[in-house]
C-alpha cells in the first residue's frame, strides 16, 4: 500500500505532532508499506526574523505554496494511494484529496471550541476565530476519521455536517519506552543530573503553559496541601519555561523554595522523573488524550487527575480523581483544599497499598501499546484503500 502522510511543517517548532507523525510513518514502513511524508518548506517564512511576521509568512508557505505543489504531484499517484492527515488542524489541505482514499487523525478540538466561545478560560481573538473556521471548513470535507479518544470522537461528530463514511477510535500508543526503574535509584540519579535533592520523593507535573494544563492550579493544590500536611515533598514542574502567570504564582507561594521548574528535559530525565515521583499531579482542564497519565502509569507512578473525559478514559479505575478547577476564581481556594486531601491520601499510602496502585497502573498502561495501536491504524488504512480502489 502506498501511503502519503501530511504533517505539520518543521518550522512551526511543534514537538508532539511531529513525534506522532514519525511514529505513524515508521510503523507503516516496518509493516512493509511504501511511505512518503509531505510537508510545507520554509520559503516565505525565512524572509523575516520578526516573529509575528514570520507567522504570517509561514501561512503563505502552508496554504498557498504547499497546496499548489501538492496539486502538481497528485497526478503521479493512483487509486492505490492512501492520503493521511496526521492532525485535523491540517484541515485546509483535506479538500485537495477528499475525492481519493484519505483519512484524518483527530487529536483534540480545544482550539475549535475556544474559537466558538465554548471555553471561558481561553477566549480567542478575531483572527484566531477566522483561522479555526478555515481549519474547520477543511476537515469537515473529509470522509474518514480516526480519533484518539471517545471524547474527541464525540466532539468530531458535533462539528461534522453529516455522518462520515468512517469514524473510529484508536487510543494512542506510548511513543517512548517507559519502564519500571527502582524508585530510590531513579531519585538518586535524577538528583545528580538536576542538582536538586529529590531523594525522599517529590510531586511531579508535566506540561506546557497552555491554559488547559492548569500549571497555576497545580501550585494552588500544592500550597493547600503543604499548609495542612506534615510532609514536605518538593513540587517538580516539568515542561516549558514558565510564563508570567506561573512565575507570579510561584513567587507568591509560601513554599516557593520547594517548587522546581525543569525545562529542556531529556528522555532519560523524563523516565527518571516518572519513576522517582511520589505521584503525578495532573489536574488538566481538558485534553485530547492525556499522554502523561499513561506514561506515568507505565513507569510505576501513581496518578491524580481530573474526573473528566478523556482523562477518565485513559486512567480508567487506576487513578485517583479530583474535580475540575472551577471557572469562578473565588471558588479556587475551596477546590485546592479538597484536591489537597487526595494528595495527602496518596502521599500516605502504605507500602502494600502503593504496590496495589502501581500494579493497577501498569495493567492499565498495557492498553496503550504502540504496536497494537499501529496494527489497528494499519487495518483502517487498508479498509479505506479497499473501499476506493
Amino acid at each position: 500500500m502506498k501511503i502519503i502522510f501530511f504533517t505539520h511543517p518543521d518550522f512551526l517548532g511543534s514537538a508532539s505532532m511531529p513525534r506522532f507523525a514519525k511514529m505513524l510513518a515508521d510503523g507503516m514502513i516496518q509493516r512493509g508499506h511504501d511511505v512518503e511524508v509531505w510537508q510545507p518548506k520554509p520559503k516565505f517564512f525565512n524572509w523575516s526574523k520578526i516573529g509575528s511576521l514570520k507567522k504570517w509568512l509561514g501561512y503563505i508557505d502552508q496554504f498557498v505554496v504547499f497546496p499548489s505543489e501538492v496539486n502538481k504531484k497528485l497526478k503521479n499517484y493512483g487509486n492505490d494511494t492512501v492520503f493521511v492527515f496526521t492532525d485535523h488542524a491540517l484541515g485546509p489541505w483535506v479538500p485537495l484529496v477528499n475525492n481519493r482514499a484519505h483519512v484524518v487523525h483527530c487529536h483534540d478540538f480545544l482550539a475549535q471550541l475556544s474559537a466558538l466561545n465554548h471555553i471561558p478560560e481561553n477566549p480567542t481573538g478575531f483572527t484566531g476565530r477566522i483561522y479555526q473556521k478555515y481549519i474547520r471548513g477543511g476537515y469537515t470535507k473529509g470522509k474518514n476519521f480516526i480519533s484518539v479518544s471517545e471524547k474527541t470522537n464525540e466532539l468530531l461528530q458535533q462539528f461534522l455536517p453529516a455522518k462520515p463514511a468512517l469514524s473510529e477510535v484508536v487510543y494512542n500508543g506510548l511513543n517512548q519506552s517507559f519502564n519500571l526503574i527502582d524508585k530510590a535509584e531513579a531519585r538518586a540519579t535524577l538528583s545528580i543530573l538536576t542538582g536538586l535533592n529529590l531523594n525522599n520523593g517529590f510531586i511531579m507535573h508535566i506540561g506546557g503553559n497552555q491554559w488547559y494544563k492548569n500549571r497555576a492550579g497545580v501550585i494552588a493544590i500544592y500550597d493547600a496541601w503543604r499548609s495542612v500536611s506534615d510532609k514536605n515533598l518538593p513540587l517538580v514542574l516539568v515542561g516549558k519555561a514558565p510564563n508570567a502567570e506561573l512565575n507570579s504564582k510561584k513567587a507568591a507561594s509560601a513554599y516557593a523554595n520547594d517548587i522546581y521548574l525543569l525545562t529542556a528535559v531529556t528522555d532519560e530525565q523524563l523516565q527518571l522523573a516518572y519513576s522517582g515521583a511520589t505521584m503525578l499531579l495532573f489536574p488538566s482542564l481538558a485534553e485530547g488524550f492525556g499522554w502523561p497519565i499513561a506514561e506515568a502509569m507505565a513507569s510505576g507512578c501513581p496518578v491524580i487527575t481530573t474526573n473528566h473525559a478523556p482523562m477518565t478514559e485513559v486512567a480508567a479505575d487506576a487513578a485517583f480523581y479530583i474535580d475540575r478547577k472551577p471557572e469562578v476564581a473565588e471558588e479556587e481556594s475551596a477546590w485546592a483544599k479538597e484536591s489537597a486531601k487526595v494528595v495527602e491520601h496518596v502521599a500516605s499510602l502504605t507500602a502494600a497499598e502503593l504496590t496495589d496502585v502501581i500494579n493497577a497502573g501498569l495493567k492499565n498502561a498495557e492498553r496503550f501499546d504502540t504496536e497494537v495501536s499501529l496494527n489497528k491504524i494499519e487495518s483502517i488504512y487498508k479498509k479505506i484503500s479497499a473501499n476506493v480502489a
